[in-house]
């Protein structure tokens, strides 16, 4: 089957639109691009440079998507287990504010596959115009997307990759998880040289596509550097509380045996660094502390000092949705893959970058 390609003005509009001055995701801003940073501003340029050609269609689609009927949009979200999940339902939900034309039909499955899978279902059964996705494990999609296709309903997949075979859904929309564990990898590198690091790693929901993504990049780019070892690694569900927990029996069980943490995101380090402080220690600086995501509380705790490294990952990804289930259902181009705009930041930038924080 031929792929769409979302039009040349509408991704390069998106993708602008949603980079934030520094914060929100996966190319690094005033932190040093990585190689897929690079890849992506080209990209966004050759797409400017593109958009001519396809204005005049692109204008009568936009026309027709406001003059028409509404476009109904289902969304199966995992929950809020987090500040970054919170700020990207906001993000959806206000869709309809922004893009009259949309209607969104929204479920919350408080992080279970099964509530999942029956939105899915109920949003089939109900006629939606698109279904968009973001999966709570990335395993056990293949007969909902099937389902899906046989209605003749298009689907994207939102912020988690999902194993199935992709010509079961129409687009993703999302961050590459792999290439944040390897831009977290670098940091870590680039911070301790040949010096030795052990690291304990406190991990998100166990078969999230997050989870193993950002494993994969890490384990791999670190690989080389025998001086760099993770000695252990337990899941804190992506939950605060949870982080805290896990930090809590790391001390316990290995407090002298390491010097470096790795959390795979803001809000269960969050909870890492209140069990590092209650023990007496001093969290980045006895111990160098990298986290994913980019929110306000995380970009606080690094202004203090008491972390050193956040390797962005964009929750707002309302806009490039919304824009994404117009051009689907108006016939218009796009993109298989739509990647989101995010960047890394340290310690030394967390000050100046907070009051950007949007999330």
């Amino acid at each position: 089957m031929k792929l769409k390609k979302v039009s040349a003005l509408l991704i390069a509009a998106v993708m602008v639109g949603t980079a934030f001055t520094g914060c929100a995701g996966k190319a690094a801003a005033p932190a040093a691009a990585s190689t897929a940073d690079a890849a992506s501003t080209a990209s966004v340029a050759d797409q400017v440079a593109s958009a001519a050609e396809s204005v005049a269609a692109d204008a009568s689609s936009a026309a027709a998507a406001t003059s028409g009927k509404k476009i109904v949009l289902g969304f199966a979200q995992v929950g809020a287990e987090s500040g970054w999940r919170t700020a990207e339902t906001a993000s959806i939900k206000d869709i309809p504010t922004k893009y009259p034309n949309i209607e969104l039909k929204f479920s919350d499955a408080q992080q279970k596959q099964e509530n999942q899978l029956k939105a899915v279902r109920t949003f089939i059964a109900q006629k939606v115009d698109v279904i968009a996705i973001d999966p709570v494990v990335s395993t056990g999609w293949d007969t909902v997307l099937k389902e899906a296709q046989q209605a003749k309903i298009p689907v994207v997949i939102v912020d988690r990759s999902v194993d199935a075979d992709a010509s079961l859904y129409n687009a993703f929309l999302g961050s590459d998880m792999e290439e944040e564990g390897k831009k977290a990898a670098q940091v870590v590198i680039d911070q301790f040289g040949d010096k030795p690091c052990n690291i304990v790693e406190i991990q998100g929901t166990m078969g999230s596509s997050a989870q193993t993504g950002r494993d994969k990049g890490f384990d791999e780019t670190i690989a080389s550097h025998s001086n760099i070892k993770v000695i252990k690694k337990t899941s804190g569900d992506f939950v605060r509380a949870k982080g805290k927990e896990v930090m809590e029996a790391f001390l316990k069980s290995d407090g002298d045996k390491f010097n470096c943490m790795i959390s795979q995101n803001d809000d269960m380090a969050v909870g890492a660094v209140q069990a590092i402080d209650e023990a007496g220690k001093k969290a980045g600086s006895d111990i160098f502390i990298v986290s994913y995501d980019g929110i306000k509380d995380m970009f606080k705790v690094m202004a203090d000092g008491k972390s050193n490294a956040i390797v962005e990952c964009n929750p707002l990804l309302g806009p490039q949705l919304a824009d994404l289930a117009t051009a689907i259902v108006n016939g218009a181009t796009y993109e298989k893959v739509i990647k989101s705009n995010e960047s890394v930041f340290l310690q030394k930038q967390a000050a100046a970058e907070l009051p950007n924080r949007k999330y």
